[in-house]
């Protein structure tokens, strides 16, 4: 049995938030609330000289300012119900005893009925200890039951019902006797009225709390997307970064590259020197127009605009381009590219395709600026089926150039790429001497599966 009750307790707690962490915020008396009242009152003065012009209140002992006086005091209460429900609720509950057994028929108008009804369902709706308003609520009930009970044990109520039925002697007219029927009725009607009170009050404390809850989460959730735009906007930039930096490194050295042949063969072969320069303007134009793009799209970041179209990405078709741009007479780059069936390499998604395209070009890059080697080799290996996969690999066969440490960003930007396709990095000095840079990304859940169209 213990067991049992604790199992109702905390179902009842649990029914009306007696655990819950939130708490209704209590709105200061405002305008509605004077409205109300003086809207009760009034209605509740006029009524009852309905009521007094029927006739039905000239039996009681008390003047007419004394039976106001009840009315005006009950809609006064009104005024706190959503500013202190449990206090009102209890002032409610004692005025509804105080003017029953001293005015029952005032006491049973239909608007203090309300009254009392509006101050009972608002302990409910707006008492944020919960547990205090569940003890209040169940002695204002208990005591009003209890109230019932007296007036059909020793009360005036069983005498009341014989003068109305004719008396003990009176025919049954139903299938209970009129005392049976008369404490049903009384125990049922209350049992409505209070029960509509209670429950009507925890639905719309519930009401309250859903809609809090959801406005909360309402403001989390414009939080989240602000916070995951202001992150967009940021890789954008770090990506813009990366492509900066890239392009601007290639263009450079390229230049470099061809300045340097056309330096070498400036005398004997005037010819060969005008086409290393007229490279060396073509790579200038070209770095120049790439940045004007990328600072474009930054400054649409910026201001929050649309940066508008962006040029189409590199990607690996255009890696023999890339590989000559780096050769000159005195270093070799050489290019392979294998695949296990033909054209794969054709069908590489393209964010793949161009970061492996931009991984190539800043260890190229990096061989020009940072290693003695006369020769470097790009290899592209694509496979399909199950475990497919992407790997480019830049191998050199020179070692650091002294006074040439760089930044450390390139290689970062290489490994960023990576991640980003969920990609395997290896970096570093060989074991046989030169340098390597590997990249291996996978491809089981993209495109380029065996037999493939």
């Amino acid at each position: 049995m213990p067991s049992a009750r604790r199992s109702l307790a905390a179902r009842v707690g649990g029914f009306f938030g007696v655990d819950d962490a939130w708490a209704r915020p209590r709105p200061p008396i405002g305008r509605s609330d004077l409205l109300l009242a003086l809207g009760a009152a009034l209605l509740g003065l006029f009524l009852l000289e309905l009521v007094r012009s029927v006739g039905m209140l000239k039996d009681l002992p008390y003047p007419w300012w004394v039976q106001w006086s009840a009315v005006v005091s009950a809609a006064v209460l009104l005024l706190g119900r959503r500013r202190w429900p449990i206090t009102v609720a209890l002032l409610a509950a004692a005025h509804m005893l105080a003017v029953g057994l001293l005015m029952p028929v005032v006491m049973g108008q239909f608007t203090l009925q309300i009254m009392y009804f509006l101050a009972f369902l608002s302990a409910v709706s707006w008492a944020r200890d919960r547990r205090l308003m569940l003890v209040a609520i169940g002695v204002i009930v208990t005591v009003m039951f209890a109230w019932v009970a007296l007036q059909f044990a020793v009360g005036n109520a069983v005498q009341d019902v014989l003068d109305v039925t004719g008396g003990p002697q009176a025919q049954r007219t139903g299938f209970l006797g009129p005392i049976s029927a008369s404490v049903l009725l009384a125990v049922f009607v209350n049992v409505l009225y209070f029960g509509g009170a209670i429950l009507g009050g925890q639905a719309s404390w519930r009401n309250a709390r859903q809609k809090e809850l959801l406005a909360d989460q309402a403001q989390t959730i414009a939080a989240q997307g602000k916070t995951l735009r202001d992150q967009a906007v940021t890789e954008e930039r770090l990506r813009i970064a990366r492509e900066l930096h890239d392009v601007v490194a290639h263009h450079v050295s390229v230049i470099g590259i061809q300045a340097g042949a056309a330096r070498r063969v400036l005398t004997s072969n005037p010819v060969a020197a005008q086409g290393a320069l007229s490279e060396v303007e073509a790579s200038s134009r070209h770095a120049v127009s790439s940045m004007r793009g990328l600072l474009g799209t930054l400054r649409g970041l910026a201001s929050d605009a649309d940066p508008g179209p962006r040029n189409p990405q590199p990607t690996l078709d255009l890696l023999a381009d890339l590989v000559d741009q780096y050769s000159d007479s005195g270093r070799t780059v050489t290019l392979a590219v294998v695949e296990s069936r033909p054209s794969l390499i054709e069908r590489l998604p393209a964010p793949i395709a161009h970061s492996a395209y931009r991984i190539v070009q800043e260890a190229l890059t990096n061989v020009i600026r940072h290693s003695t080697a006369n020769s470097a080799s790009v290899t592209v290996r694509v496979t399909s089926g199950s475990a497919a996969y992407l790997e480019v690999e830049v191998i050199d066969d020179g070692r650091s150039r002294v006074g040439s440490s760089g930044s450390g960003l390139g290689h970062l930007g290489i490994r960023e790429r990576a991640v980003s396709h969920r990609g395997v990095v290896e970096i570093g000095p060989r074991v046989g001497g030169g340098y390597r840079v590997r990249v291996r990304f996978p491809l089981a859940e993209l495109a380029v599966v065996e037999g493939a169209a």
